[in-house]
């Protein structure tokens, strides 16, 4: 397993009707690392956004999709989803307050 630093878990946030839906009850979806563990993710959210806590973390592997170009097939790349499920003391993450 790679030595994975707490920048580098978290990819990018998901923007989806579903996932904006879900953060009226603080819960927010990231695109992660795909050999990050819950407690990697955990620890990389209260580090990267201050005031956080983190009661819960849900992940889901994703299996990359098969496309084709002419004759050819090939796959998408694999991917790592995450449902971070904050406490209700907990701060807001700010970088979905203007959505």
């Amino acid at each position: 397993m790679a030595n994975i630093q707490y920048y580098d878990v978290i990819l990018k946030p998901v923007v989806s009707e579903k996932s904006m839906e879900a953060m009226t009850m603080k819960k927010y979806t990231f695109l992660v690392h795909t050999e990050a563990t819950k407690t990697q993710i955990k620890e990389a959210v209260e580090k990267l956004f201050e005031g956080t806590k983190v009661k819960s973390v849900n992940t889901m592997n994703l299996d990359g999709k098969t496309r084709r170009r002419g004759a050819t097939f090939g796959k998408t790349a694999k991917t790592k989803k995450a449902i971070v499920q904050l406490t209700e003391d907990s701060k807001e993450i700010e970088i979905f307050a203007g959505l």
